[in-house]
């Protein structure tokens, strides 16, 4: 369906991503190393780490949070004009009984 474009993003080379750069991976390679075993698929999360490309887990669980604040508190304010404007929900105020609706309490256990 969407036709055949140029990638609008360019995919890095692996070898930029080394688990020596990553002291928490490079503790798993020694702990691993220790026991006699070697994981070949370590380099593939080394990506997770790079704060210049992806952030900290802090600043990508704010965006996560609140990406979308300001276009909802927008989209809240035109709410609330466009309901004063057309005089929705005046005159709502009184819910539930005893509110001038010719009920009385005496009738109600």
């Amino acid at each position: 369906m969407g036709g055949h474009h140029a990638e609008p993003y360019k995919v890095p080379h692996p070898s930029i991503y080394k688990v020596e750069n990553v002291p928490q991976l490079l503790e798993v390679k020694e702990s691993l190393a220790r026991q006699g075993l070697r994981d070949p698929w370590l380099r593939n999360e080394a990506w997770r780490y790079e704060k210049k490309g992806f952030g900290t887990h802090a600043s990508r669980l704010s965006t996560f949070m609140f990406r979308g604040l300001g276009v909802g508190f927008c989209a809240f304010l035109v709410t609330i004009g466009v309901e004063y404007a057309l005089g929705i929900g005046k005159g709502q105020g009184g819910h539930g009984h005893g509110h001038g609706d010719g009920h009385d309490d005496k009738g109600h256990h």
